[in-house]
């Protein structure tokens, strides 16, 4: 599915997704993704939702977004407290949705200046 927003300049934007690819400004990924507005890491690549640690989430923890969303893939899942304790700990907050709600909330929140990290599951 194609995503249609405002173009956001220098930043990350989300211009697609399907079940095997995340599309950011128009580069396809096709392995899990984690997406900042201003950075776009693949440490999470070869991660499966069901093997995520708390050391996982020391990346986003570090560059202290306001918000993180987790795309949990094309099921709707929730993940331990426990395993994100990293980022309670500074008061980010972690919200657990599909990958596509998680792409849409993603550019809805980056397209108002909001410091949000989306960590992205395929599948």
């Amino acid at each position: 599915m194609k995503l249609h927003l405002t173009t956001a300049e220098k930043q990350n934007l989300i211009t697609g997704y399907g079940e095997v690819f995340i599309e950011i400004n128009r580069q396809r990924y096709f392995t899990n993704t984690i997406v900042m507005p201003d950075r776009i890491s693949d440490e999470w690549s070869n991660i499966k939702l069901n093997t995520l640690e708390p050391t996982h989430f020391s990346i986003l923890a570090d560059s202290k977004p306001e918000v993180v969303l987790l795309g949990t893939g094309t099921t709707h899942q929730f993940i331990h407290p426990k395993l994100y304790q990293s980022l309670t700990a500074l008061g980010i907050p972690l919200e657990c949705m599909t990958t596509a709600a998680a792409c849409r909330t993603y550019n809805i929140l980056m397209s108002e200046g909001r410091s949000v990290a989306a960590a992205l599951f395929l599948l």
